[in-house]
């Protein structure tokens, strides 16, 4: 679509995703999205990144942005993490607050009381309410909920089910300002492929080890090569101690192969070409306290 074919009354906005880990906001995102953008994982701290998923209609553009859930920070790099989840406050245009029927409305107060303050729409999203036995239940939820975020719209939801998703999305439509789109009406994400070749790595990584070991690791693609039919990669998979690295690669490779071939489906999956994955595992000490590190993996700009 041409710029000239853009109406006068073309609504576009940012929409950021914020809440707790666990709760389901990278499968709503996705959801919303259309497309499998932020990786999803049972585990907490699965995001690190604000990632943007760019939905556009005729008339309208939307910019979701799915970002890292709220926790106390150990790390640095949970405190960048951190960071993303509290700009998502300050250059939304709609807040989507998603939670579940399962955590409790005070988990985490001082990030609630900032949402509170909020001039711009917010839309609550209470979650995984498949889970509930019945009506009596969700009211009971709503109620807590709405005490704590009086100004917001509540939209129980199953991201998984797809259960109320449209609702949420139509709303989010109607409370767009009107605004030229901010992206070429045919972008999906402001992510580079290589970005997304090292969230698929990461994805199984978290679903394939257990404890610290995930969480420990970060995946850096030294080379991308793309063809017609075909793309070459070649990944760094960093760890923080040897142990680690002897825990990533398994008995004679075979837990690294295992990771290699779940990823290159995926990757496959992905960009709908045939994919030669090659995978490295190094040590780089204590990275997630190290500055200049989180600097290079793009956790600090």
């Amino acid at each position: 679509m041409s710029d000239s074919n853009i109406t006068p009354q073309h609504r576009a906005g940012f929409v950021n995703i914020v809440g707790n880990p666990n709760v389901g906001k990278s499968t709503l995102s996705n959801r919303l999205v259309g497309e499998r953008l932020s990786i999803i994982t049972s585990k907490a701290q699965t995001t690190r990144h604000r990632i943007m998923g760019i939905v556009n209609g005729d008339d309208y553009q939307i910019v979701f942005s799915d970002t890292p859930g709220v926790l106390k920070p150990k790390f640095k790099l949970q405190e960048s993490m951190l960071e993303f989840s509290k700009s998502a406050l300050v250059d939304a245009d709609i807040l989507l607050y998603v939670t579940d029927v399962i955590e409790s409305p005070t988990k985490n107060q001082e990030f609630l009381d900032k949402v509170a303050k909020e001039k711009i729409p917010i839309l609550l999203v209470i979650n995984k309410i498949d889970l509930l036995k019945g009506n009596d239940d969700l009211l009971r939820v709503i109620d807590q909920w709405k005490q704590l975020l009086p100004q917001a719209e509540v939209f129980p939801t199953s991201a998984t089910e797809n259960f109320n998703v449209d609702n949420l999305m139509a709303r989010i439509v109607e409370l767009l300002p009107v605004s030229p789109p901010y992206f070429g009406k045919d972008a999906l994400t402001d992510r580079s492929s290589r970005f997304f070749v090292t969230e698929i790595i990461r994805e199984k990584i978290l679903l394939g080890y257990e404890k610290e070991v995930p969480y420990a690791t970060q995946v850096i693609v030294e080379l991308f090569q793309e063809g017609e039919k075909d793309i070459h990669i070649m990944a760094v998979i960093y760890v923080e101690r040897d142990s680690q690295k002897g825990i990533i690669i398994g008995h004679q490779g075979k837990k690294l192969k295992h990771v290699g071939i779940e990823s290159r489906k995926d990757i496959e999956k992905f960009f709908g070409k045939r994919v030669f994955l090659e995978l490295y595992v190094k040590v780089e000490k204590d990275w997630r306290n190290q500055e200049n590190k989180l600097r290079q993996f793009g956790y600090i700009e």
